[in-house]
């Protein structure tokens, strides 16, 4: 089931955002979008998952037309995490991760035994079991980061979008996220994510999505997008490549282009 734009334009206000953007994402796979603030990253993210609306071009799953699918059904195919996601009420977490199950749920439907597995999955996938009885205004950053990815989990998408998950957590559970990300995916999950580490692109991506300025600087498998002249066009920095014990190239940036 690929998630593919095709000459993608937005607009928030007066301002475009985006531009002739074009990409195919693939299940199966973790593909990191990247680039400098501003260039589009989040708003590529929420046109994907169908929160905004395009110009011009489209955004399609498995073929279809994203604007023409059903809420409810849209919300079984893309589960979503944004940047800043909140808690509105003071519930128990595992209350909150229940709420990814409403898109599987007839109306004032009790919590069936395929609910209560699926809640249970994603409780355990982000290591939040330990919190599911705890108030969410208990909760510390980073913890309610973890119960926010298992509420989209506990929803069982097809595709994770999610955009910059990683930026409140410990180093510790960055890395946990990130193997449990590329774990979803090696299930057949498709995932994209907004990350602002190179090194962490390089980890835990098959494939990368550079932006600068609204526009694609370079799209393909990580090994080919984190190299030195698409970094130099989409960040202005000097890469040095270097291998790690698992022989991935890492790109580490060692200075600013000279002028």
């Amino acid at each position: 089931m690929e998630l593919s734009v095709s000459d993608l334009a937005v607009s928030l206000g007066n301002r475009q955002v985006l531009r002739g953007v074009a990409a195919a994402f693939r299940p199966g796979r973790v593909t990191a979008i990247l680039g400098p603030n501003g260039s589009g990253k989040s708003t590529l993210v929420r046109t994907l998952a169908g929160l905004l609306d395009a110009d011009a071009g489209h955004v399609r799953i498995d073929g279809r037309h994203i604007a023409r699918i059903e809420p409810r059904e849209r919300a079984r195919l893309i589960g979503y995490l944004p940047q800043d996601a909140t808690v509105h009420w003071n519930v128990r977490v595992r209350d909150l991760v229940a709420l990814g199950r409403l898109p599987h749920r007839s109306p004032f439907a009790g919590e069936s035994e395929a609910d209560a597995m699926a809640i249970g999955a994603a409780l355990a996938a982000t290591d939040t079991f330990p919190l599911a009885a705890r108030a969410t205004d208990a909760l510390s950053g980073g913890e309610r980061a973890r119960v926010l990815l298992a509420r989209v989990l506990a929803g069982e998408p097809r595709w994770l979008l999610a955009d910059e998950p990683l930026a409140s957590l410990d180093p510790v559970h960055q890395l946990a996220l990130l193997d449990q990300l590329r774990a979803l995916a090696a299930s057949g999950m498709g995932v994209v994510i907004v990350l602002h580490d190179l090194i962490q692109a390089a980890r835990a991506a098959d494939d990368v999505l550079l932006l600068k300025a609204g526009e694609v600087v370079a799209f393909g498998p990580a090994a080919e997008a984190l190299t030195h002249q698409p970094l130099r066009e989409a960040f202005g920095v000097e890469v040095m490549i270097v291998p790690d014990e698992q022989g991935r190239l890492l790109p580490v940036p060692i200075g600013r282009t000279k002028a």
